[in-house]
């Protein structure tokens, strides 16, 4: 896998560890931050190092710069071998990694001089204008120029830890089998492909070795606080890694982690939080007492108000707040807000939401913990709700599940359906089953499809992953076309289809005039996307300066993935058969009823948020105002303006 030997081949750990990039051990050089540019201290510093409430084991073992004085360093105690650099400078609180070395200013109420302060010592090298003050322990560590370290318990590293890396994360099936070795750097895209190709005993083995030399090289015997780090009033940190500028403050705990972090991606471990034998990556923040332990939390995602992550890989941008999530790969965009539970989900597709109080766990047969659940791409778990496994929803993307529905095991195959409780009482279909509505989301909530797509562009924050924004791509059009096949292809007519009558509906039942419904909703937006694809390759071909003809536009070469699927469908739908002009004209009249059901999509909010509530257009924007249904109206008026500039008349 390409990305795989980039990675393992130019970790980005290099550039946020400096140290791991200074040739030398302890026993080759002085120092790993200074080298050998160090000198032993003066009978006179020595003195003056007493007299200011100091004490050493062995003050031949302090070794310092040249630079270095004795007026900032007071009533501390060093044990073993240490190195020390120069204070002068101040560090800013508010603004930590700011230059230090300048002098502050007089009206900075944030502001605090370098130096180490009633500390204990040991082992441990200080870079310059590093502050340590009020710590209880800080054992064999390197303290980085501008890091901070105020008020902390315990600071130590073993010396044998791995950091959170090569730690076996059991996702999936609880009992094992599906586990993944992690890495600092781990992305979602690597877990997902390493987790769902078991059978490729190759790779397997490729990777667990290429990640067990990774932990191999990035495990040193010491702990590091990078440059600008701040620590504030954390209980114990032991054989953790402390990226540039990350800021742990009120932490209870962390243990055998690295935490990456930069100065732009600032990554925040705050509040009673507890994280061990993990990864946390760039921009990722755990706070207000949360917990991550054996897990990987990648770039830009968070674990807030009492969450709980355990063994399990979270995707860019993904938020965990109050509930719980084990032993689960969920990938980017998925809003996890309130209380509930998320256990043994196979999800490395994201952008989808789990609601308060759903229940997507049932893993355990009273046998063995050993079911599992695929959710599926933009799976909108309902409040409420009771998901039974093993259940398989990877191929109904963008498909909801209705507050407080329960579902049996089962596989649906069906994008953008609903899942609701059952409206009917029907004597020979069990009680258990639900009533499935294929295509649903599209033909009633197609504002929420629409509105997602931009939402995701513009709240990423990743810099590191690469997404694919595009609700309609040729993999999820496809799943669309083999959803209307099966549609029509039925036996019989019947009142009420089941999945031995249309495979891919599960525990669910269909009525006629739903199938009916879908197979003219999936038909419409196949017929979209294809259009579509055809002006984006009229575009392409002015923005060339090519001649517009039916012969270039319809013939078989040139253009990217998308486009071949798109032109393929054109032929397969007989759209070739008709003229450009017709084409474009049918894309005008299909983006306008898209406009015009997405106004009303959303209308339904407001007609019935007025029956209930006596204010509510007071405090609620009307549907033709809502900036996402004005936006698509101009996206509407935009094309056609564009498609009438082409000028095609035959």
């Amino acid at each position: 896998m390409e990305m795989l030997e980039k990675i393992f081949k130019d970790p980005e750990i290099m550039k946020a560890f400096r140290v791991f990039r200074e040739a030398g051990s302890a026993e080759e050089t002085k120092s790993r931050i200074f080298r050998d540019s160090l000198r032993s201290l003066r009978g006179d510093e020595i003195a003056r190092l007493e007299k200011q409430g100091n004490t050493a084991e062995d003050w031949s073992n302090i070794l310092v710069t040249e630079r270095f004085d004795c007026n900032r360093i007071f009533g501390s105690r060093f044990l073993g071998r240490c190195v020390l650099g120069h204070f002068g400078g101040y560090i800013d609180l508010d603004q930590p990694g700011k230059d230090t070395s300048v002098a502050v200013p007089a009206d900075s109420h944030s502001s605090i001089p370098t130096g180490i302060y009633n500390s204990t010592i040991k082992d441990t090298e200080i870079g310059n204008e590093v502050l340590v003050q009020d710590t209880s322990f800080l054992s064999n560590y390197i303290l980085e120029e501008g890091s901070a370290v105020i008020n902390c318990g315990i600071i130590s590293a073993s010396g044998t830890a791995g950091y959170g890396n090569d730690i076996t994360i059991a996702i999936g099936n609880e009992t094992g089998g599906r586990e993944i070795q992690s890495f600092a750097e781990m992305s979602i895209e690597i877990a997902g492909f390493i987790a769902t190709n078991l059978l490729d005993d190759e790779l397997q083995k490729n990777y667990r070795e290429k990640v067990k030399k990774y932990a191999i090289r990035f495990s040193p015997s010491y702990g590091i606080i990078e440059r600008g780090a701040l620590l504030l009033n954390v209980g114990k940190i032991s054989d953790t890694l402390i990226g540039p500028f990350a800021i742990i403050d009120g932490a209870r705990i962390i243990e055998n982690c690295t935490v990456l972090s930069n100065a732009e991606e600032r990554t925040t471990i705050s509040e009673g939080s507890l994280v061990k034998n993990s990864s946390i990556q760039w921009g990722c923040s755990v706070e207000s007492m949360a917990i991550v332990d054996t897990s990987v939390l990648t770039e830009h995602s968070h674990v807030e108000r009492h969450g709980k992550v355990t063994s399990s890989i979270i995707g860019p941008n993904t938020g965990i707040a109050e509930g719980e999530v084990t032993s689960s790969l969920v990938g980017p965009f998925v809003g996890f807000h309130h209380q509930s539970l998320l256990i043994a989900a196979i999800w490395p597709e994201g952008k989808g939401n789990v609601g308060y109080g759903a229940n997507v766990g049932s893993n355990h047969t009273s046998k063995a913990p050993d079911q599992e659940i695929y959710c599926g791409e933009g799976t909108f778990f309902g409040l409420g709700v009771d998901i039974k496994f093993p259940s398989n929803f990877s191929e109904s993307p963008y498909s909801i599940i209705a507050t407080g529905v329960s579902t049996l095991p089962q596989k649906v195959r069906f994008p953008f359906s609903l899942i609701n409780k059952a409206a009917d009482n029907i004597p020979e279909i069990s009680p258990a089953y639900n009533e499935i509505f294929p295509g649903w989301v599209l033909s009633d909530n197609i504002y929420t499809v629409r509105r997602n797509e931009g939402k995701y562009r513009k709240r990423n924050k990743a810099k590191r992953t690469s997404f694919v924004f595009d609700v309609f791509r040729p993999e999820i059009v496809e799943l669309m076309i083999d959803a209307r096949m099966r549609l029509e292809k039925i036996e019989e007519k019947k009142r009420i289809y089941l999945d031995k009558d249309i495979e891919g509906l599960g525990k669910n039942y269909l009525k006629e005039k739903n199938r009916l419904k879908a197979i003219e909703t999936y038909s419409f937006y196949i017929e979209h996307y294809a259009l579509m694809g055809l002006k984006e390759k009229i575009d392409a071909m002015l923005e060339k300066g090519e001649k517009l003809s039916e012969e270039t536009l319809y013939g078989r070469e040139g253009g990217g993935i998308y486009w071949k699927h798109q032109r393929s469908i054109l032929e397969r739908e007989g759209y070739l058969e008709r003229s450009l002009k017709t084409n474009l004209e049918k894309l005008i009249a299909l983006e306008e009823e898209i406009a015009i059901a997405t106004e009303k999509s959303k209308e339904k909010d407001d007609r019935r948020g007025a029956r209930i509530i006596p204010d509510y257009e007071a405090s609620h924007i009307p549907a033709r105002e809502d900036s996402f249904v004005v936006e698509t109206w101009e996206r509407y008026k935009k094309l056609k303006g564009e498609v009438q500039a082409y000028g095609i008349t035959g």
